[in-house]
């Protein structure tokens, strides 16, 4: 018989009649009525082409065909608890693999990485840049935080932020704009050029100009006062997102961690 045609139902009720030789106290057992008990057996009994129980006045008997599978039968649902309880123990696990851009790391993820690891000590993030599309199982990730207007394909969250700022070094006086892939800023305008809004931050915070990036990147700054906000924070239909497929985005360890980073 193949597989997938196994009559798993079938043969976890009988595992369940055989042990207690009563299709009532099986049916109190599995949670079903005693007739469905018996309409089981009945079908795996038409699917086996073997009888497996009989009454008798003593009550409810096995055949000896019944009782010629019992033991391997028995056995071999250990083996799928056991084969359950292996795929379970990555939810246990402490190891958290995470892909982000490179700026959102090193401005925002791992401050709140380091907050949330001295609450557990136990815990171990490998951190992997990337700013485009990442394909979660060829990279064993966990969690992704992606810049655009929604989760896409997978489950996902947002990380609640101001939109968009313009940001300076207090008391400069530098009004050119500081250009990076992405950014709002015309590029003949402006005094410097770097490659993402984190190194646009670093140089704003230099004096070398005023630089339009995400605010939840420049909130760390502003708040220490290395950064000023020129003007008034701007909505902007893009976010950061936390996402990953529906079965990591299931598993405790990675619930937990998307609400630590949500309240952070």
């Amino acid at each position: 018989m193949k597989r997938t045609h196994l009559p798993l139902n079938g043969l976890r009720v009988l595992d369940a009649a055989a042990r207690h030789l009563s299709f009532t106290r099986a049916a109190d057992e599995l949670a079903v009525t005693p007739a469905a008990v018996g309409q089981q057996i009945r079908a795996l009994e038409d699917t086996l082409g073997v009888v497996l129980f009989r009454r008798t006045t003593k009550g409810l008997e096995l055949t000896p065909e019944a009782e010629a599978g019992l033991a391997a039968l028995r056995a071999g649902f250990l083996q799928f608890e056991e084969a359950v309880r292996a795929m379970q123990a990555g939810q246990s696990s402490k190891s958290l693999t995470i892909a982000a851009p490179r700026d959102l790391t090193e401005k925002w993820l791992m401050p709140r990485l380091a907050e949330i690891a001295r609450a557990d000590p136990d815990l171990r993030f490998v951190l992997i840049a990337a700013d485009d599309a990442i394909e979660f199982t060829e990279a064993n990730l966990d969690l992704a935080i992606r810049w655009g207007e929604g989760p896409g394909e997978h489950e996902g969250e947002a990380l609640e932020s101001d939109g968009v700022v313009t940001v300076a070094r207090p008391g400069s006086t530098a009004q050119t704009p500081i250009a990076w892939p992405g950014c709002i800023a015309p590029d003949d305008a402006a005094l410097v050029r770097v490659g993402d809004a984190g190194l646009a931050l670093d140089a704003a915070a230099q004096g070398l100009g005023h630089a339009t990036v995400p605010e939840l990147l420049a909130r760390d700054a502003i708040a220490a006062g290395a950064l000023t906000i020129v003007g008034e924070p701007r909505p902007s239909k893009l976010g950061y997102w936390m996402v990953a497929p529906l079965p990591q985005w299931r598993q405790k360890k990675v619930k937990a961690l998307v609400e630590a980073l949500g309240e952070a």
